[in-house]
């Protein structure tokens, strides 16, 4: 079978980490095809274009999305991230942000292995809110965080059924009930009436703040880990921490309905500072390339990535990408 992927290399190092990831997954044996898509912040100082309904319309028919990194200098921060990645993320339903961490944290000297489940398409980041009076001494702002209760479930669900199919068999709910009350209680009293549901799975809740500290100092406690869409933008940065660092860490943006197609990106961004020096490591678009296949049912040649990406690889972005290419190919 033929995926058709379309690839968006976006900015930076990014088309530079995307093309070694697809020469990974075609040294793994898989059949993919792919077509290019020239977006980002380089894009938007040509023409002005971020990710028009039309282009959206064109990524529609795709088995997958590859995303390399957005983020350009002379672009200001939120147009390209609000414009590019929260658009794919809200029209195409990508409700689902999976992220894996596996890795030994700073003091430890045992490996841990947890999944991050984050609902992607409510939370603060649906733009509820407003401002007046700007620049004033009585300048007002608002930013209000959206929770539904499909949203909510929909993903619980999601995370109760990954925690089922894992050794472990353990769901971790993070919120911060205290505060949050409208939310919060939300998310728990839909979390505890779907727990009913698994009576397999073993079930904990942890404030935020507790997490955070629970990820530096003991991140083996944890096996899945469901939050919402705030809480888990800041505990999947701090799991990439504590896990080899940032740059090596893997994102998929799920549709699990496949009512569209899912994104795939790793998690660091356009680095500008090193673009066109081959100097980027690709890791993390090649796990993140291995997450896209576990997602179109080719698990065994992900499988085989993520064994080939086990032990590190120094050198050029090429060189890494050739190394892994090889390890796969073996």
């Amino acid at each position: 079978m033929t995926h058709n992927i379309a690839v968006i290399g976006g900015d930076g190092i990014g088309p530079d980490v995307t093309a070694e990831a697809i020469k990974v997954v075609r040294a793994a044996g898989v059949d993919i095809a792919t077509k290019e898509f020239h977006l980002g912040g380089a894009r938007y100082l040509e023409d002005g274009e971020i990710l028009s309904d039309a282009t959206l319309d064109e990524l529609r028919p795709f088995d997958c999305i590859l995303l390399g990194a957005v983020g350009h200098p002379d672009v200001k921060p939120g147009v390209i991230e609000r414009g590019l990645l929260l658009k794919m993320r809200f029209d195409l339903d990508l409700y689902i942000n999976q992220r894996p961490f596996l890795g030994t944290a700073p003091g430890s000297d045992t490996e841990h292995n947890f999944v991050v489940i984050r609902e992607n398409t409510e939370g603060p980041y649906v733009g509820e809110g407003g401002a007046m009076r700007i620049g004033t001494p009585y300048e007002v702002a608002t930013q209000g965080s959206v929770n539904t209760r499909m949203g909510v479930e929909r993903c619980i669900r999601y995370a109760f059924d990954l925690a089922a199919s894992r050794e472990r068999q353990h769901l971790t709910l993070v919120h911060k009930t205290n505060v949050l009350s409208f939310a919060g209680t939300l998310w728990e009293r839909t979390f505890n009436e779907v727990a009913a549901e698994y009576p397999q799975v073993g079930t904990a809740y942890n404030h935020v703040d507790a997490a955070c500290i629970y990820f530096v100092q003991d991140p083996h406690r944890y096996d899945v880990i469901v939050t919402d869409n705030l809480f888990g933008d800041i505990l999947t940065d701090l799991g990439g921490a504590v896990s080899g660092g940032i740059g090596l860490a893997s994102s998929a943006n799920l549709n699990p309905t496949r009512t569209g197609p899912s994104m795939f990106e790793p998690v660091h961004g356009s680095a500008p500072d090193i673009t066109g020096q081959n100097k980027a490591n690709p890791t993390a678009a090649i796990l993140s390339a291995a997450l896209m296949l576990d997602f179109l049912d080719e698990g065994s040649a992900a499988d085989r990535i993520r064994a080939a990406c086990a032990d590190p690889v120094t050198g050029s972005t090429t060189d890494v990408g050739d190394v892994i290419a090889e390890r796969v190919g073996h």
